[in-house]
């Protein structure tokens, strides 16, 4: 097999004899020199579950390289686990890591000029972070996600890492003990894979199956089964392929292709953080798409999946009834897809989700088909007001009535609110806001999950507002309003909000206002100063001078405006 001429102009001909010398250092041969180098990037790491399990998945995938007659070159990318991070100063790496882990692909691609590269991730940021290497490098490329997490176990009922947070909430509340804690603590993880609810990382993965960078049924997977192994093999053997026929990135992701993977997180009932992160993949990418477009889905692609956080079912029950292909398929038929977007395999979505053998609606419950939703309307609303002039996210579904006016309760840091909610100073009727959170500001745009979880785990998810310009895990849920914008470091009306006035939160009204006369908002912005910077050296210092509005995805590259 022929390699493109990316690679042969590095490593044929007397005048690469240099270059050539080095790859013979490793082991090549002449004849390795007329085949494809393709990178494997491998974000295996023992820093974090998500990640410890990778390592095989690697291994396969450059085996099945070398099968099909290509070169893998294997290089790391980092990963920051957001579970240990939470509720830490290390939060302000996690979302600095997407661009970290982007850069290492970009980089690694474009100096070792590889014909096609394997993306490997398990972790949150390590999805973003390596579709948007994938699609700075634009050579032929498919991603590999690692795996879910199998649930843990204690008294018969399953357990999460959301589980954790809440304990702590509930332990607060009086209503376990310290023992109960520590069981759940030590039950909730079993093995290796990534948070098992519809969180971020099974979100994100979700939805590049179905932008059609990964291959069907993949981003549901558990890490530990060896399905996982043989889909990594499948998905080295279509890479190879797709480099035969040149079929990169940017030919893939389109407005259409993101407008279905978007279709598909309202489905599913994603994570808050899948808006951000595909205004940063949109942006890499070189397509327009605005927090507008997230609503403009929205109001036609209903909740079709019983899943965590706000759910029944973990990532895992959602495979084993049909997986990522099911949900596609009832979209599809309601034609809420694009069937004509292409997609790794060098086939349609339409195309692709016909060939497959899928199991009757009627047979389970963890999706509906379009015609008895859970929701009617997807769950990712963008709020705005004079609260949130550029826009806003909320996670609006499992509310009973998602709408909320009462008193500020006002927080520059996250750690002085989680000391507040634990020793039970918010009350029913309260909104909290957390300011100075958000990529700029903290900066790094942590997640609340913790604040979030232990509201919850008070009995307060339904009754206590909370709104920040920093982020949520995909764990979260309740009367929660995130990425506010513009964020309080910037000037925004947030960091005016003092304690005891009013805002409403009005999910119906699409509105997050600061119920206070105009004259005086003004006043207190004349008299507003912006703080000085936490970070003044290094990655969080360079995030905080770079980073565009997280209504733009917190990217660091924005230059054109």
């Amino acid at each position: 097999m022929a390699s493109n001429r990316r690679s042969r102009n590095i490593t044929q001909g007397v005048e690469r004899a240099p270059n050539r010398s080095m790859f013979y250092g490793m082991g090549y041969t002449a004849g390795d020199f007329d085949k494809p180098m393709i990178g494997v990037a491998n974000g295996h790491s023992t820093i974090t579950p998500c990640n410890s399990g990778l390592q095989p998945l690697a291994d396969a995938a450059a085996a099945a390289l070398k099968a099909a007659g290509a070169n893998a070159q294997m290089f790391g990318t980092p990963t920051i686990s957001d579970g240990m991070a939470m509720g830490t100063e290390g939060m302000k790496y996690s979302l600095v890591s997407r661009e970290v882990i982007a850069d290492c692909i970009e980089t690694c691609v474009g100096g070792q000029w590889m014909d096609g590269v394997l993306v490997i991730g398990g972790c949150d940021k390590n999805m973003p972070g390596g579709m948007m290497g994938m699609l700075r490098a634009n050579v032929p490329s498919i991603y590999v996600y690692g795996g879910t997490i199998l649930p843990g176990k204690l008294d018969g009922e399953d357990l999460n890492i959301v589980s954790v947070f809440e304990a702590v909430g509930q332990h607060a509340a009086g209503t376990i003990d310290e023992d109960q804690l520590i069981a759940i603590e030590r039950n909730a993880i079993p093995g290796t894979g990534s948070c098992g609810g519809m969180y971020t990382a099974n979100t994100m993965s979700s939805a590049f199956e179905a932008l059609g960078l990964s291959l069907p049924f993949s981003s549901t997977m558990a890490n530990v089964e060896d399905e996982k192994l043989v889909s990594t093999e499948e998905s080295a053997r279509v890479l190879v392929q797709a480099v035969e026929k040149n079929i990169c990135p940017r030919d893939i992701v389109t407005r259409e292709a993101i407008e279905n993977a978007v279709a598909v997180i309202m489905a599913t009932g994603g994570s808050t953080n899948a808006v951000l992160h595909f205004l940063a993949i949109a942006h890499a990418a070189g397509v327009e798409w605005t927090i507008d477009d997230f609503e403009r889905v929205r109001r036609k692609v209903p909740v079709l999946c019983d899943l965590k956080p706000s759910g029944k079912y973990m990532a895992i029950d959602l495979h084993r009834v049909g997986g990522i292909p099911l949900v596609m398929k009832a979209l599809l038929d309601a034609g809420l897809l694009h069937a004509d977007c292409l997609t790794i395999t060098g086939k349609t979505i339409g195309e692709v989700i016909e060939s497959l053998d899928l199991p009757d609606f009627d047979a389970q419950d963890v999706v509906r088909p379009v015609s008895n939703p859970l929701y009617d309307e997807g769950h990712l609303a963008v709020l705005r007001g004079n609260l949130a002039e550029d826009g806003s996210i909320a996670k609006i579904t499992g509310l009973k009535n998602p709408a909320i006016t009462g008193p500020a309760r006002v927080f520059d840091d996250e750690q002085s609110a989680l000391e507040a909610i634990l020793a039970n100073q918010i009350k029913p009727g309260d909104v909290v806001v957390l300011r100075y959170l958000g990529p700029r500001g903290a900066p790094g745009m942590p997640e609340m999950l913790a604040p979030t979880s232990a509201l919850v785990g008070q009995g307060l998810g339904e009754s206590v507002g909370l709104i920040t310009d920093g982020r949520f895990s995909g764990g979260t849920w309740g009367m929660v309003v995130g990425h506010v914008a513009p964020e309080a470091y910037a000037g925004g009306t947030i960091a005016l909000v003092e304690n005891g006035d009013s805002i409403t939160i009005d999910a119906h009204q699409q509105l997050l206002q600061l119920n206070v006369d105009d004259a005086e908002i003004e006043r207190r912005r004349a008299a507003w100063e912006c703080p000085p910077p936490r970070y003044t050296r290094g990655v969080l210092a360079k995030f905080a001078n770079n980073a565009a509005s997280a209504s733009h995805g917190a990217v660091l590259d924005r230059y054109d405006d």
